[in-house]
C-alpha cells in the first residue's frame, strides 16, 4: 500500500498534470454557483468528473 503524500513508484508526479479543460470547467461552476458543493472524481491522477449540486432554500 502507498503512503499518503508520496508517489507509487513509476508513477511521476505532475503538479501541472490538471487538463485546462478540467480547470476552466471548475472556474465556471465556483463562478456560477451561489449555494452548493462542487464535486470532483480523479482516477489515476486525472480529474474524469464535475459534479455540481445546486442548493435552493425557500422561506
Amino acid at each position: 500500500m502507498d503512503s499518503p503524500g508520496k508517489t507509487p513508484a513509476g508513477k511521476k508526479q505532475d503538479a501541472n498534470s490538471v487538463s485546462a479543460e478540467a480547470l476552466a470547467a471548475v472556474a465556471d461552476a465556483i463562478a456560477r454557483l451561489r449555494f452548493g458543493a462542487i464535486e470532483l472524481t480523479v482516477h489515476d491522477g486525472k480529474v474524469v468528473q464535475l459534479d455540481v449540486t445546486e442548493r435552493r432554500r425557500f422561506s
